[in-house]
């Protein structure tokens, strides 16, 4: 086939149309998987960034091309049509240029925190050891998409000298599940006690559990703090606190202080289900159960939607048995002569400097505890303390940061500001070329109504070629 006929074939107007036609389909297709999971990400990785959309934009690019190599040579009429077409590929190549150089995540941090290190959207397997579980090496780190190379099609492994780790599972949108259970007598782990709090006003129950019997487990429950202790030392405390320790069995050793003093300290022993007067506003305490060695069962239920709760989960088997753990999560395996902790995590990116969150405010509507505003104060090299609110981003060093959300405490107090982070490296490419569309637009017009003025002036009467 001669050149000008594959260039009039790539120019006609019925490829023109199946590629709009599939630009269309491929769109309802990715609002539609969007609903289907709740989950933008989904739409793109499904749909935005499949082979299909790729081939078709493309395709389109293709055509454009062909089709101002077909009007060559150009004319002044075509000048419009040629700046739109060449505005709509640079278009595209700022598209391309953000989607491989530019980047997209979110930075949290406390207030008095500092951060320099946001988490973007790719994900990341990696494998840590230690021999004194002190001092870790890392032994394996590898980029992981497991919606695109599921587990079940080729499982992901890590040959260790004591077996291999390996990923054998993988839920995109799981409900996480802890339940603290009974260990063995003989184990390192700490105990832990269910325990509920009760008055006229106030009914809640919790557990609180020791991470290892020689730590401390600590809960702030506003006016008061429950502490469990390990066995042999009784920690200091300031203003109301319930202090217990576990006696070894089914029961508790206790210390109810109250912040008038010393004086106000009442010890006793109780075993599950007893109950406390704690003197605080007639606040009883009922011991509903006690576990010397405890540790922390967590699974995962899949389900078919993202929602708020929601999180990506892997599962990993090593020396005959299986762990389940979430995305951003750490796994520790235990073996005779080493210590391994396994990460599963979005990838951080290093901005280049550390920004401090000096102080973070929340506008309530009126009567209720909704955010109507929300605003950190921040502190960054080059740009001094400035305010980050919802309608005002920070641009810096190349980054925008933008106020997304924040977390609160149990009293609904903000603990810590969440900054989405933003740099596109297109973006002049993708201004460039929705000038040269919008000016190659305007200009298509204006050549129509001055040829057509011209036209009725010299009393032809005949169409007059459009600019196209």
């Amino acid at each position: 086939m001669k050149p000008r006929k594959i260039i009039k074939a790539f120019a006609s107007l019925k490829l023109a149309v199946v590629i709009v036609l599939a630009l269309a389909g491929l769109s309802a297709w990715g609002t539609f998987v969007e609903a289907k999971y709740n989950d933008s990400a989904a739409a793109q990785r499904i749909v935005y960034h499949s082979p299909w959309m790729v081939g078709t934009m493309l395709m389109l690019a293709v055509s454009l091309t062909a089709v101002m190599i077909d009007r060559w040579p150009w004319q002044r009429k075509h000048l419009g049509f040629v700046m739109a077409h060449i505005g709509i590929l640079i278009l595209m190549a700022g598209a391309v240029v953000t989607h491989e150089l530019g980047v997209d995540g979110s930075i949290s941090f406390g207030i008095g925190e500092s951060a320099r290190m946001i988490a973007v959207g790719e994900t990341d397997f990696t494998v840590y050891s230690s021999l004194d579980g002190e001092r870790y090496a890392k032994i394996f780190d590898r980029e992981v998409d497991f919606n695109r190379h599921a587990p079940k099609d080729g499982p992901l492994a890590v040959p260790l000298p004591e077996g291999e780790i390996t990923v054998t599972d993988y839920y995109p949108y799981a409900l996480r599940d802890d339940k603290i259970v009974a260990a063995a007598s003989d184990s390192d782990e700490g105990a832990a006690v269910r325990f509920q709090l009760q008055n006229d006003r106030v009914n809640m129950t919790d557990w609180i559990q020791q991470q290892g019997k020689l730590r401390d487990a600590v809960k702030e429950l506003g006016p008061a703090r429950v502490v469990l202790t390990r066995s042999d030392v009784w920690p200091k405390t300031e203003g109301n606190a319930i202090v217990m320790r576990s006696t070894g069995d089914d029961g508790i050793s206790y210390e109810i202080r109250s912040a008038s003093g010393p004086s106000s300290v009442r010890r006793g022993v109780a075993r599950a289900g007893d109950s406390i007067q704690t003197g605080w506003m007639g606040i009883v305490l009922r011991v509903l159960k006690v576990l010397p060695h405890a540790r922390t069962d967590v699974t995962f239920k899949a389900l078919a939607a993202a929602s708020p709760m929601t999180s990506p989960a892997v599962k990993v088997r090593f020396q005959g048995k299986d762990h389940w753990f979430g995305l951003n999560a750490v796994l520790k395996l235990f073996t005779e002569n080493a210590v391994y902790v396994v990460s599963y995590g979005n990838r951080r990116v290093d901005i280049g400097f550390d920004m401090r969150l000096e102080k973070f405010t929340v506008g309530r509507y009126q009567g209720t505890m909704r955010a109507a505003s929300y605003e950190s104060v921040v502190r960054a090299p080059e740009a001094g303390t400035v305010t980050i609110s919802m309608n005002e981003p920070l641009k810096l060093n190349g980054f925008t940061f933008y106020q997304s959300s924040f977390t609160e405490d149990d009293r609904g107090n903000p603990v810590a500001s969440i900054l989405s982070v933003n740099r596109d490296p297109g973006r002049p490419f993708k201004y460039l070329g929705s000038l040269l569309i919008v000016c190659g637009a305007v200009y298509m017009f204006y050549f129509k109504r001055v040829t057509r003025k011209k036209a009725v002036a010299s009393g032809d009467r005949q169409p007059v070629e459009g600019a196209a």
